[in-house]
């Protein structure tokens, strides 16, 4: 077992979501950064698919029931028992405690176990789905006190290559790839013009669901209303007022909003 001794503000258990959800309404989920927590997985010998803790925005502290090897991405670094660590693959023995620090400014790091963490599935999955209240460790963020189970070793744990910087790159201005939105036509020239020539920042109420972009206003031609189409992730929603919302994996299977683009996948993750 983990115990989470204090949870940071943000928490969750993650895996890679439910891939076949959109069927019945139920978004993507999962990871924010897929290849990230593949990589942890990889490192650990997991299935790439196991689950792991989504840690964000502060500082927490995990006690280790049983000895095992334990996985940090560069988004956080960790003390064990006080000591400050250098390496993102740790083994841990029983009965220790893992001070987390955010260091950075990712908004996501991940921590993984060998074995991953064993919560229950739900509809094929053990991510966490916030706005549902389900899945994950009683669908919701971790608390003090929680207790997380650890599966069992892989029959085969040897660990493949982390490949990851042991430091963050500073994060500076990021490109990322859009493809055209539904309602590409709804918007004039010089708004697309100004769009994609305009630098937009993160702003403090995005979440999960979507990243809302504090930047220029991109109003469309006609009504920012419509009826209910299809949404993904990486969809660029531009509501009355005309500052985008970008969906992320637990937002809305449908929307009202016209979409000027979609972040393509790859880069959604460097979003996050």
């Amino acid at each position: 077992m983990i115990e989470v001794v204090k949870a940071p503000p943000f928490a969750t258990v993650q895996d890679l979501g439910w891939p076949i959800g959109r069927a019945i309404g139920l978004p993507q989920g999962g990871a924010m950064d897929p290849a990230l927590l593949q990589r942890v997985n990889r490192a650990l010998g997991n299935d790439l698919g196991a689950a792991a803790i989504e840690w964000a925005l502060g500082p927490g502290t995990l006690r280790f029931e049983r000895t095992v090897a334990v996985c940090i991405t560069f988004g956080a670094i960790a003390y064990l028992e006080g000591v400050p660590q250098h390496q993102l693959l740790l083994d841990v023995p029983a009965g220790s405690v893992l001070e987390i620090l955010p260091r950075g400014e990712e908004r996501f790091s991940y921590i993984g176990v060998r074995g991953g963490i064993a919560v229950p599935l739900v509809l094929g999955s053990r991510s966490t789905y916030l706005p549902g209240a389900f899945g994950g460790y009683r669908g919701r963020r971790l608390q003090a006190g929680d207790r997380l189970p650890i599966g069992p070793e892989p029959a085969d744990p040897a660990p493949g290559r982390l490949n990851l910087p042991l430091t963050p790159s500073p994060i500076a201005d990021v490109a990322l790839r859009v493809t055209r939105g539904p309602q590409w036509d709804h918007f004039s020239a010089a708004a697309r013009d100004l769009f994609f020539a305009s630098r937009y920042t993160v702003t403090a109420t995005s979440d999960r669901m979507g990243y809302r972009l504090s930047g220029p206003a991109v109003p469309p031609s006609e009504a920012a209303t419509l009826p209910s189409e299809s949404a993904c992730p990486g969809a660029i929603q531009i509501p009355d007022g005309g500052l985008p919302i970008v969906l992320m994996p637990d937002g809305p299977t449908v929307g009202g909003y016209p979409k000027l683009g979609a972040v393509i996948g790859e880069d959604l993750a460097r979003l996050a």
